[in-house]
């Protein structure tokens, strides 16, 4: 059984207002939102869906992703790198032809959201 890779993000109380820090395991980098819109934006119901046709339907590409998506291309890009910046996926270079894609592929099971208060 493979190992369950979990993503954790904390909210921190601090001065009156919450400070968010994403921490991934590996290699005990930070990473600091810019508040709880930054959160909102990460976990929204686009993104949901997104992840979802990624583990279910398995694009071979982010043009494909945005196909199945239904949406243009440049949002569901901007989307993938902010979910590939926080460790929800990583992009597979996989070169067909003369061109390089990238294929979204999910590297997490879990994410946990603790808040400190």
């Amino acid at each position: 059984m493979p190992k369950t890779k979990i993503r954790e993000i904390t909210l921190v109380q601090d001065k009156g207002a919450f400070s968010i820090f994403k921490k991934q395991t590996a290699d005990k980098s930070e990473y600091d939102f810019e508040g709880i819109q930054a959160l909102r934006q990460l976990l929204s119901n686009e993104k949901a869906r997104m992840l979802n046709v990624i583990k279910t339907q398995n694009p071979t590409s982010i043009y494909d992703l945005a196909k199945k998506l239904k949406r243009n291309f440049k949002s569901v890009n901007d989307d993938i790198k902010l979910l590939e910046r926080f460790g929800f996926i990583e992009l597979i270079e996989e070169k067909t032809k003369n061109r390089i894609r990238h294929k979204p592929k999910i590297v997490i099971e879990t994410i946990t959201i603790n808040l400190k208060i």
